[in-house]
């Protein structure tokens, strides 16, 4: 029976099974509907990307195992929200192949309805697709990717921990029978150049050639087989990539040697095979460590949380996964148990150690109705707490998740790197036949010649070593080796940075701009002065409900200073409403019926409403009044950080211009700005007053980082090229922030500013030094002063240097 090409699939099959259509033949029908459906959709130039390559048949669908994708447990695990409400997941998408399955799979989601957003990485086949759940459901997603014959799994970062310890032990294994062979050949080898020179016998001279052959052989096609594999994707994708380059010039000289071994005139090089694969291949094992290195340090951050933990429900005890615990669980801990997910104390004090979070070595003290924080240690007693947040939101989780998102971008410089590596090996082909054809036709003749050589070994020999000694793995590892390092560096100290870019961006940052309070601040302000003009009890628990009504730090610090003034209620307060940096107002009925107009804030706000009260102050002031008349007028102070005058010294040492922004008056901004010697300042600031400015900043071509509380500055935040978040733990502002300071002391900063200023220094001094390298090496290989050997060996060594260069970044 004669068989078949699918018009879709492209596999072989018997003539007997055919669907066939009009000049159009099928192994199935689910081949036949998928090649039908991108017909219908415009998209069969598919076929033409794809060329002769062939395809994985379309999947059997399976309605019970597609439901899976729907369900809740499923949702909740691996769906997050983005910032403009879209459902978002990470996908493996199970066999692809080429560039143009990627196009495919892009190309048919992108025109899904409902699919706002759909990103495939070809080297790892992960996608990143974000879609609007009220027009299409996960399922349909799913199906819709099986529907053209791929599959599609939820990723996991575990899976990502098992490829990195799995290549891992895949390259020392193929590194080890590479040394092991190469060692011994270099003991042949030196019975061979010790009798060039002293006198060797032919049939000796063959022995060691045969013993040469059969070490090197596995070294080439076992060990060498990561080249092979990497030339093989590279030509499918139609790129010259670095592994061709390897791939090329050991198989050149491996072709050569076996012509020498099998009677031809010359000598074999089987050595220089050996030593290419074995050099090369420590390089990438050092690179392939660094990686695993960066997941290492993410997993002993995820290592630091439990599995399970204790729910306390209907007096009873049970221990339940951490992905099982909900909202309003209640969570018993005892001391030295860590606290596996966000909460509020109901019951219990004691002290947890944050420093997993914060840096902060001191414990905090904390009680009922207080918050504690996953990640975080229970040191001392029985605590229970109420669950506020699920396993997935909780502040570890979005610090872990943060990380892993940090960890596989990449920085602008890298892809500048990248598109001068595109043209690299091309180039370097190129020379080496050009070199080849040169020594070759010319007769070229530097020396580099011993007994029996021919013009045309040493023609090819001199190209080989022109291609193997040219680095662009020197230059590929150049700035994601040291970008790994300095984002695990970073991570270590408490720094969490989104995305690797902004490294680069900090590194060239021109001005900082500062938010006061909480900032440059304490952010723990204390009345220093009270006046209460009428201290009726009643007009006091008015004060108090209003004060309660807000979060920001004035009204907070003087709710607590009147609790231990007075024993006061919360009043139920209506028309309540916040006045950006002026304060609030609202209104109160008695039970009478009669309506009061309570308004508290700076003096501004009362101007606003038509009162006019006089008050000096160099210090921040809050008033309050009801129905017009002024009551009570509170004086606060806010202490400066202790780091704070370190940080501006710093950054103006380096010339970057500082300016602070704050909504307080102008003589509490002139008192800050004056002791920490901040030249520029701007007082009674808006947050869209803020924004303003920083956009103003932008259109001069300055490049900005806002460093805010993330909250309230979060309009400010977004309009910056960097937007540093000081994390407090209460809210570490991940959504509003580029850079989160867990432990929210400027010294982090000033630590974020240093490594970053490293990293982007030992990137481009990587840059630097590889295109020295080749810029220098390669016209000594064309010019015939390299051998293979060495050439394989100083291509090595320029990676290795790379590699130790990055490693410089931990140093001190």
């Amino acid at each position: 029976m004669s068989k078949i090409k699918c018009n879709h699939c492209h596999l072989e099959f018997e003539e007997n099974i055919m669907i066939k259509e009009e000049n159009l033949n099928f192994c199935c029908k689910g081949c036949q509907g998928v090649y039908h459906l991108l017909k219908s959709d415009g998209l069969d130039s598919f076929y033409d990307k794809l060329g002769n390559k062939t395809l994985t048949p379309p999947i059997k669908l399976d309605s019970d195992d597609i439901t899976k994708f729907d369900s809740e447990n499923f949702l909740e695990n691996y769906v997050s929200k983005t910032k403009d409400g879209f459902s978002q997941i990470d996908l493996i998408i199970e066999g692809i192949h080429c560039a143009a399955c990627v196009w495919l799979n892009e190309k048919v989601l992108h025109d899904t309805k409902g699919i706002v957003e759909a990103n495939i990485n070809f080297t790892t086949n992960k996608a990143r697709i974000i879609w609007d759940e009220e027009k299409l459901k996960l399922s349909e997603i799913i199906l819709k990717i099986r529907s053209i014959g791929y599959n599609a799994y939820a990723y996991e970062s575990s899976v990502a921990d098992a490829q990195a310890s799995k290549a891992k032990r895949e390259y020392f294994i193929r590194m080890m029978v590479a040394v092991v062979c190469s060692m011994n050949i270099m003991m042949l080898s030196v019975a061979k150049y010790t009798g060039f020179f002293t006198g060797i016998s032919k049939e000796v001279k063959d022995m060691i050639h045969i013993g040469e052959f059969i070490l090197s052989t596995p070294v080439l096609f076992y060990s060498g087989w990561i080249f092979y594999k990497g030339a093989y994707f590279g030509l499918k994708n139609r790129m010259l990539n670095m592994d061709f380059l390897v791939a090329f010039g050991a198989t050149s000289t491996y072709i050569y040697s076996l012509f020498i071994l099998f009677g031809a005139k010359g000598e074999s090089y089987f050595d220089s095979v050996s030593m290419i694969i074995t050099f090369v291949l420590v390089g990438k094992y050092l690179e392939v460590i660094g990686k695993k290195s960066a997941i290492d340090t993410l997993d002993k951050i995820k290592s630091s949380l439990p599995l399970e933990a204790v729910v306390v429900k209907d007096n009873e005890k049970k221990v339940i996964a951490l992905n099982s615990i909900n909202i309003g669980d209640i969570v018993e801990i005892k001391p030295g148990e860590k606290v596996p997910v966000d909460g509020k104390i109901i019951s219990g004090n004691g002290s947890f150690d944050e420093s997993t979070l914060t840096g902060e070595s001191i414990p905090i003290y904390k009680k009922v109705k207080d918050f504690v924080y996953s990640g975080t240690i229970n040191l001392d007693s029985l605590i229970q707490f109420e669950v506020t947040k699920s396993f997935k939101n909780s502040t570890f989780s979005s610090i872990v998740a943060l990380l892993e998102d940090s960890l596989n971008s990449k920085p602008t410089i890298q892809t500048k790197a990248a598109e001068i590596s595109k043209g690299f090996s091309v180039t370097i082909l190129s020379l080496a036949l050009m070199t080849f054809l040169v020594w070759y036709f010319f007769g070229i003749d530097l020396g580099f010649d011993y007994e029996g050589t021919t013009q045309f070994e040493k023609s090819f020999i001199v190209a080989v070593s022109v291609v193997v000694i040219a680095c662009p793995c020197a230059l590929a590892l150049a700035t994601p080796m040291a970008s790994l390092i300095g984002i695990s560096e970073l991570a270590k100290k408490g720094l969490l940075f989104k995305e690797a870019k902004f490294i680069e961006t900090m590194a060239v940052a021109s001005t900082v701009v500062f938010d006061k309070t909480g900032t440059l601040t304490k952010g723990e302000l204390n009345v220093t002065k009270a006046r209460i003009m009428d201290d009726n009890i009643h007009k006091m628990h008015l004060l108090y409900s209003l004060l309660d009504a807000s979060t920001h730090p004035v009204s907070v610090s003087i709710k607590k200073y009147l609790e231990t003034k007075y024993n006061l209620d919360i009043k139920k307060l209506e028309n309540v409403k916040n006045i950006e940096a002026k304060g609030m107002s609202a209104t109160y009925k008695n039970i009478e019926g009669k309506e009061f107009e309570l308004i508290g804030g700076n003096v501004d706000l009362l101007r606003q409403f038509g009162i006019f009260y006089k008050f000096d102050s160099s210090k921040t002031v809050y008033l309050f009044a009801i129905n017009k008349k002024v009551i009570a007028t509170f004086e606060l102070e806010d202490k400066i950080k202790d780091d704070a005058q370190e940080l501006i010294t710093y950054l103006q040492n380096k010339n970057i211009e500082v300016v602070m922004l704050t909504g307080d008056n102008e003589q509490v901004a002139s008192k800050i700005a004056n002791e920490l010697n901040i030249k520029k300042y701007f007082s009674s600031q808006t947050p869209i007053s803020k924004a303003n400015y920083i956009k103003e900043l932008k259109k001069e071509n300055k490049i900005v980082v806002m460093v805010g509380d993330g909250v309230n500055d979060s309009v400010a935040l977004t309009s910056a090229d960097v937007a540093v978040a000081m994390g407090s733990s209460a809210d570490i502002s991940l959504a509003v922030s580029d850079i989160v300071l867990l432990n929210s002391t400027l010294k982090s900063l000033q630590e974020a500013f240093i490594i970053s200023n490293k990293t982007y220094k030992y990137i481009k001094q990587n840059l630097s030094l590889s295109i020295i390298y080749n810029m220098v090496t390669i016209p000594l290989a064309m010019a015939g002063f390299v051998i293979p050997l060495v050439a394989a060996l100083s291509m090595s060594l320029s990676s290795l240097m790379v590699v130790l260069n990055s490693l410089r970044i931990k140093m001190k």
